[in-house]
Formats: structure tokens, C-alpha cells, sequence
């Protein structure tokens, strides 16, 4: 679970006719998608500079637009007058070939993890207007259109395959060693995939002659069980009778990773090799990618308690191997180092936080440092590229404020200009050129609006304002502030305060906390994501019910630099509790604010900082409610759990649980898990349970019969959501 990270996921409908509000709002709405913001998604910048493509929303047709006025240019892709072997109803996604003249249409999708899928794919000639089966041996996971346009390799039960398209679409097999809980070559596993932020693990050199992949043996990693049921939504019949099991590889932390090594397959000479590269036996391959050099591999690495970050160049027929970087982490290396790392011709770009912030790098493929393209006292949060010919650097960082997000462009002489306008959270998807860009904004109160600029940020045309659901919301949406606060220990903290629209200060209001807390997270920021459902929306239904709701980002958290985001470093959740906690007192003392009704509540690593917050020592919260919380980080994953604690074995840190705390616990609590979690396992909640029961502590248990960690499914987020609220109203 990359950052442990869960956001309420609503079904993607239309607002359709919103009418002034006349009825208090009801749980039905807003877990249906009634109060759904708007966006403009699948949009994929085209090589001329000047458009790009997307999906339309009948998922029928392929459309270019225009970067000027978002005006339809041209359609790529009609399922109605597409010829080939089958009928297609619709598409669920699609990957254009380098020269656009091509396209993989992606159909019957199933989803495996967080971010792998099958899916069957067909190869569509734009010209001709034809498409044929990408192959017909089964589905494919993530394939790949070789630079020169000619090929394509995929991915089937693990193993690699090639499909040449000048030789009447041939295809012939990569790899026979791949076998399910034991070898994958070219994807990730589980917790490769999870926290390395990746589903795919190949890639063709650049004269697409050669094939580079990391092969995971994971024949020794321990095996997970999850127990399922027959269930609905969906019914699992083979379990009518008799429950099953889901088996697959989960090293918990500490426990054996897989073995990770390269391999390159020399596509015309069929010849594969093992590459030499230098990674730590119990270290990892987080990233590959083919340089601009088709004899340069690079391929990233990471020790085990990733704080040292390696790129090698490696010659992928010669096998010979160069270190051209060496990055030590301060405690650990943030996830942009490898998630940002883009090539050019003859250089590289990565994201470091030497300087306590994280910045920008342009490095030659020798790793010799060209020039830093970012710098100062705040944080580059989204790294949206370089252009070779201008020098230009573009991205979005906190410079104005930890809370607020804009675009930059900065020259090669070091000057900064800003390219968005609004304040609030931005975002950017630029053109090819750099000519234009498409800016997505909002504020806490204003849901997203979508504009095409021109590359000095000069505003071109307005595609989406949610305007309707803007005046919607404004009838119902209680009073919103930010502010600051100091803790006993001289932290200032961000926060977040909703108050009833009709807020009277002569009252005295229980208030409910949420929060995340994860490392390098944030949920106190000026953007429509604000609270659990975004736009306070959830929280505007509490508000209506008369509570106040505030979330308040402790230390540990993102976008403040790394010496606040990693003082948490081999202690979770003992500094995170603390803040939660003084952020309670600290409310407390707000004459609007009944000291003796306040409650605090989070899912996943805001589930075990509720835990955690309930049993900090001072009984501060009268109820709480944690989600798929994990309860003893010896339960959850290696790499995550190992970048900010180590091993069970180095790190009596493990010892701070809310297992061990279980006697502190103060309050009435309500525990919450899916049965199916292949996340953050079942066990947590189960073996927190058993620690309550034995310490005599009385608690309430919501379970979800084959839900993972997201805990949606026909009426499952409706009835969530509605046990919370009500739990709150009755124990506040």
C-alpha cells in the first residue's frame, strides 16, 4: 500500500440536474456519487505538440483535440465502424505507438492488485481501420510498443512474449520459467508492485534491437493465506459449500524478498543474458529503463533499508556494469529519487531531498551533476519535465505555501516563472512542446476547474467549471477555515476546521478528528480532495447533524521539508499519536468546542494512529473508529514498513503498537475490516481484538465478508459509511 494511502472511492456519475438544496443531505447521496466533481481524465499529449487524445466518455471513440480550445480535431478509434474479428462494444483503455499510427485497444479488463490487470488486447491500424488480436494464447498484462514501432512485447502468466507486427503479427516466447508464487519475469510482485509504485518491469533498448526485464524469483518468500466466502457483489459460487483460499507471496517485515536479477533478450540473435549488476542480496530493482544510448541499461537500485539509491549504466549484450550514481538518503530515500527519474538524449533528471527539500537534478548519463533545475526552501511535488532545446525545467511545488500547490517553469539561467494563476491546488498536463498545458484547479471550496493554456500560462479556454455542483454544495457546505497551532513541545501544526453552517459560538459543539498521518502524507491542503469524500461533503452531513469536524497533519507528514517529514524515522506512531492527542487539548480550549466530546477516526495508517492516539495515555477521545488499521508493523510489508522502521531484529521501535498499548485504551471504539485485505491483512484486526478482549476492554466490530482494503461493493460503502456516522451520533 504505497503510503498506506486510501481515499473514498464514489461510483463516477453524472451531477446531473442539482436543484437548490431543499433536503438535508443523506448518506445514500453521497456514497452514490450525487456531489462527484467532475474531471477530465485519459488525456495523452500527441507527438504534433498542438493536441491530444482521449477517451470518450461512452468509451466508444479515441478523439483528438485541440491544446488551444479543447475543440474535437479528429477521431482515431469509432467502435462503431472499426473492422476486425469481433464486435466491440467499447473500450476500457488504449496505447498509442510511438509514430500514433497504431493503437492497443484494451478490452475485458480484470483487475489483479492496486495496479495490475489482464486484459485482451487487439492491435488497430488507424489508416486501414482495422484491428486484430494482439494474440490468442490468453489475456495480457502491460504491453509494450518497441521505439521504432515494429513490435510489441507483453506479459502472460509471468512470462514474456514478443509479437512482431512486419512479420504478420508473430509471436514467439520470451521466457518459460514464469509460474504463479514462484518466478514472474517482466512484473512486479505483490509488494514490488505495492510500494514501488509499478506494474511493469521491462523495456526496449532505444534501436529496439534488445529487451531488458527484472526477473522476481519468489520461490522463498512466505505465503499468505486469505480465507473467501461465497459473498456478493461479486458471488464467489465455488465457495457455496466450502470456503477457499487466495494464496500468494506476502514477505511481512523482516521475512525473505524475492531474488531479483536482470536479464536482456537480444531480440534478432534470441540469445539472453544475465546481467552483472552489483545489487545487494536482500536489496531491490525498484525501476529499469533503456537510456537514449542503446548501450546503456539503466538500472536503479536500493539496499535493503533503502537509504543508499544506485544507478548503473549496464551493456546489455557485454554485460559490463558503471555506477554513474550514488544517492545516500538521510534516514531513507524519499520514493520520487526512482518514481521521477526521467531520460533524455544523453542526460538524466531525478528528484533528491539532499538539501532537506526535494529538488530537481539534470545529471549526463555519467552521472556527472550538469545543474540542480530547482532549488530553494520548499518541496518540487510533481516533476512534469525537461526540454532538452530550451533548457526549460517544468513542475509544481509548495514554494508559496505547504498547504497550496502551482506550476513553474524555470529557465537555464535560474528563473523561476510561475504559469498558474489561481490559489488553491494546481496541477498540469503539458503538451509534448511545452506549448500549452492543461491546468486542473480547485480550493477547498471549489470543485476542479479545467483550462488549456499556453506555455506562459495565459489562460486559452475554459473546459470544465463544475459550476452547478459549486452553487450546490455552497447550500449546505459548512463554514471551512485553516489554521495553525503550537504543541507542547514547539511544533507548529497545520489544520483544517469545518463548523455547522449555521455555527452558533455560544454553543458548545463535540467535535470528530480525522486524519492520515502517514509518512509523507497530507490531507490538510487548500484543494476539493479536503476531507474523506472530498469538497467536505461527508463532513457537511456531521455538520448537519451538529458536530464540528477538523483534521490536524502531525509530524511525519509531507510537503514541510524532510527533517519534519522523517522525525518519525524507526518510532511510527509514537510522535504521530502525541500530535493527534495535543490537537484534541488544544481544541479543547476553544470556547465553541465540549472537551468531553471529541472523536477521532482514519483508515489504514489512519486507522493505527487512531489506535494508537485512543491509547497514547491521556483519555482525551470519548469514541473513535479505525479502518483497516494495521496493528503491529511485524504484520505488514518489507519495503514499506522497513524504509521507515528497519527489521523487527534492528528496531525496538516495533515495541510502540497498539497491541502493547492495549491497556491505555480510552474511549468507546469502533474496529473496522475487510475479511479479504490483501493489504493490510485481517490478522491486525484480529489479533488487536484478541490483546482487548484479554486486557478486558469492551469495543465494537464492523467485519466486510471478502472486501480488500478499499471496502466498496454494492451496498458495502453505503453501510460503512452509515455505521461510522451513526456510531459517532451515538457515542458523542
Amino acid at each position: 500500500m504505497n503510503k498506506l494511502l486510501v481515499l473514498a472511492t464514489c461510483a463516477v456519475l453524472s451531477v446531473g440536474n442539482l436543484a437548490a438544496q431543499s433536503e438535508p443531505l443523506n448518506l445514500k447521496d453521497i456514497t452514490s456519487g450525487r456531489y462527484y466533481a467532475h474531471r477530465i481524465y485519459g488525456v495523452r499529449p500527441a507527438n504534433d505538440g498542438n493536441s491530444y487524445t482521449q477517451l470518450s466518455e461512452d468509451s466508444r471513440r479515441i478523439i483528438r483535440r485541440s491544446f488551444k480550445n479543447g475543440e474535437e480535431i479528429g477521431t482515431l478509434f469509432n467502435a462503431s465502424t472499426a473492422r476486425g474479428p469481433i464486435k466491440l462494444e467499447h473500450i476500457d483503455g488504449y496505447i498509442m505507438s510511438p509514430d500514433e499510427s497504431r493503437i492497443l485497444l484494451q478490452t475485458k479488463t480484470k483487475s489483479i492488485y492496486r495496479r495490475s490487470f489482464t486484459a485482451e488486447y487487439y492491435i488497430f491500424d488507424v489508416k486501414n481501420n482495422r484491428f486484430t488480436h494482439l494474440s490468442e494464447g490468453g489475456p495480457q498484462q502491460v504491453p509494450v510498443f518497441s521505439p521504432d514501432g515494429t513490435m510489441i512485447a507483453f506479459a502472460r502468466e509471468n512470462n514474456l512474449f514478443l509479437v512482431k507486427l512486419l512479420f504478420d503479427n508473430a509471436e514467439s516466447q520470451i521466457t518459460k520459467d514464469g509460474k504463479f508464487n514462484e518466478v514472474l519475469n517482466g512484473i512486479p510482485d505483490w509488494v514490488n508492485e505495492e510500494e514501488f509504485s509499478t506494474n511493469c518491469s521491462f523495456t526496449f533498448s532505444a534501436d529496439s534491437k534488445m529487451l531488458a526485464w527484472i526477473r522476481y524469483d519468489e520461490s522463498k518468500v512466505p505465503i499468505y493465506s486469505i480465507q473467501e466466502f461465497k459473498g456478493s457483489h461479486p458471488t464467489l459460487k465455488q465457495y457455496d459449500e466450502y470456503p477457499g483460499t487466495y494464496d500468494y507471496k506476502y514477505p511481512v517485515a523482516g521475512a525473505k524478498n524475492s531474488e531479483v536479477s536482470v536479464k536482456t533478450f537480444d531480440i534478432k540473435n534470441r540469445v539472453t543474458r544475465t546481467m552483472a549488476v552489483p545489487v545487494d542480496s536482500d536489496g531491490y530493482i525498484p525501476r529499469i529503463q533503456f537510456t537514449s544510448d542503446p548501450d546503456r541499461l539503466a538500472v536503479v537500485t536500493l539496499n535493503r533499508h533503502q537509504d543508499r539509491m544506485d544507478i548503473y549504466m549496464v551493456n546489455p549484450r557485454s554485460t559490463e556494469v558503471k555506477l554513474a550514481l550514488r544517492e545516500n538518503g538521510t534516514k531513507y530515500i524519499q520514493e520520487s529519487a526512482y518514481d521521477a527519474l526521467t531520460f533524455y538524449p544523453g542526460q538524466f533528471t531525478f528528484i533528491s531531498d539532499r538539501t532537506g527539500y526535494q529538488h530537481v537534478y539534470l545529471y549526463n548519463l555519467n552521472g556527472q551533476l550538469v545543474r540542480p533545475l530547482t532549488q530553494g526552501n520548499y518541496d518540487v511535488t510533481t516533476f512534469y519535465g525537461y526540454d532538452p532545446k530550451t533548457g526549460n525545467c517544468y513542475y509544481q511545488s509548495a514554494q508559496e505555501s505547504p498547504l497550496r500547490r502551482s506550476i513553474y517553469m524555470n529557465d537555464k539561467n535560474g528563473r523561476t516563472r510561475k504559469l498558474s494563476t489561481e490559489t488553491g491546488t494546481n496541477s498540469a498536463t503539458f503538451s509534448k512542446n511545452f506549448n500549452y498545458f492543461m491546468n486542473v484547479w480547485s480550493n477547498s471550496t471549489t470543485p476542479y476547474v479545467t483550462t488549456l493554456r499556453d506555455g506562459n500560462g495565459k489562460t486559452l479556454s475554459t473546459l470544465l467549471d463544475n459550476k452547478e455542483l459549486k452553487e450546490k454544495v455552497a447550500s449546505f457546505t459548512g463554514q471551512q477555515e485553516f489554521f495553525t497551532f503550537t504543541t507542547s513541545e514547539g511544533v507548529q501544526l497545520n489544520g483544517w476546521m469545518q463548523k455547522p453552517k449555521n455555527f452558533d459560538a455560544t454553543k458548545k459543539y463535540p467535535v470528530i478528528m480525522y486524519q492520515y498521518s502517514g509518512p509523507g502524507s497530507q490531507e490538510v491542503a487548500d484543494n476539493w480532495k479536503i476531507g474523506f469524500s472530498g469538497g467536505g461533503i461527508w463532513e457537511s452531513y456531521m455538520n448537519e447533524q451538529g458536530y464540528i469536524f477538523v483534521i490536524v497533519d502531525g509530524r511525519g507528514t509531507g510537503v514541510r521539508g524532510s527533517e519534519f517529514e522523517k522525525c518519525t524515522y524507526l518510532k511510527l506512531g509514537e510522535l504521530e499519536s502525541k500530535d493527534q492527542v495535543e490537537a484534541a487539548q488544544y481544541l479543547g480550549t476553544l470556547p465553541y468546542v465540549d472537551k468531553n466530546r471529541i472523536g477521532i477516526w482514519g483508515w489504514s495508517f489512519g486507522g493505527f494512529n487512531t489506535l494508537m492516539a485512543m491509547s497514547e495515555g491521556r483519555p482525551v477521545f470519548k469514541a473513535g473508529v479505525a479502518v483497516a488499521a494495521p496493528t503491529n508493523w511485524k504484520y505488514y510489508d518489507t519495503v514499506y514498513t522497513e524504509r521507515y522502521m528497519r527489521t523487527p531484529k534492528e528496531n525496538e521501535g516495533y515495541n510502540i503498537n497498539p497491541i502493547n498499548r492495549v491497556e491505555k485504551l480510552h474511549g468507546n471504539l469502533l474496529l473496522i475490516h475487510g475479511t479479504a485485505d490483501d493489504n493490510v491483512h485481517y490478522r491486525n484486526c484480529a489479533e488487536w481484538a484478541e490483546a482487548a478482549v484479554q486486557a478486558n476492554k469492551q469495543f465494537q466490530m464492523q467485519i466486510y465478508t471478502n472486501r480488500n482494503h478499499f471496502i466498496s461493493g454494492g451496498n458495502t460503502r453505503l453501510h460503512l459509511m452509515t455505521r461510522i456516522s451513526e456510531f459517532f451520533k451515538t457515542n458523542l
